[in-house]
């Protein structure tokens, strides 16, 4: 069967948070991350083009020179009141349930298995394009969409690594997503 959906998600570049294991919240990129995006591969034809509503996803877009539509179902992970924290100041106990239980938030906000959920739902919308789609996303997401085409279980997404100004490819043929390593 031919191809019907090639996407191609970009993780954002570095930000000054990611450098110093914050936790995120709506900062730019800093001088890395715009070096990084600077010295990208060329993504090649782009059809539709997406990005997360964050500042520093809509600044990896610009940087590689399209023009996304925001989508909000590509936000990053809801960290809650966690947002801005350094990860050595919470509570190790709590950070041990989200490590370990991907249906618990103890922080307040999105749970892996709620974000596994939206982006589910979010992949499921583009069965139905043709074409090659770019997403430039955040590396939760990008986490998160390679177990659902894996179907692998929700407690292996802190096992995958995804670098900043990444990408990931994936391929819908008909009736499933297979992922695609890149040279």
């Amino acid at each position: 069967m031919s191809e019907v959906v090639r996407l191609t998600l970009v993780s954002h570049a570095m930000t000054d948070a990611m450098a110093a294991g914050r936790f995120p919240t709506d900062e730019p990129l800093n001088a890395t991350g715009r070096r990084q995006v600077d010295a990208s591969t060329d993504l090649g034809e782009t059809g539709q083009v997406f990005c997360g509503p964050e500042k520093r996803t809509r600044q990896t877009a610009d940087l590689l020179g399209v023009q996304p539509v925001i989508e909000s179902k590509l936000a990053d992970l809801d960290c809650g009141r966690w947002r801005g924290d350094v990860l050595g100041r919470v509570l190790p106990a709590e950070l041990a349930i989200w490590l370990t239980d991907p249906t618990r938030a103890p922080h307040g906000g999105e749970s892996v298995l709620d974000l596994i959920d939206r982006v589910s739902g979010w992949m499921e919308s583009l069965a139905a394009h043709r074409g090659r789609i770019l997403a430039v996303t955040h590396p939760a997401v990008i986490r998160a969409a390679i177990l659902v085409v894996l179907d692998a279980p929700p407690k292996s997404f802190w096992r995958i690594d995804i670098a900043p100004a990444s990408r990931t490819v994936m391929h819908f043929r008909g009736h499933a997503w297979t992922l695609r390593s890149n040279p």
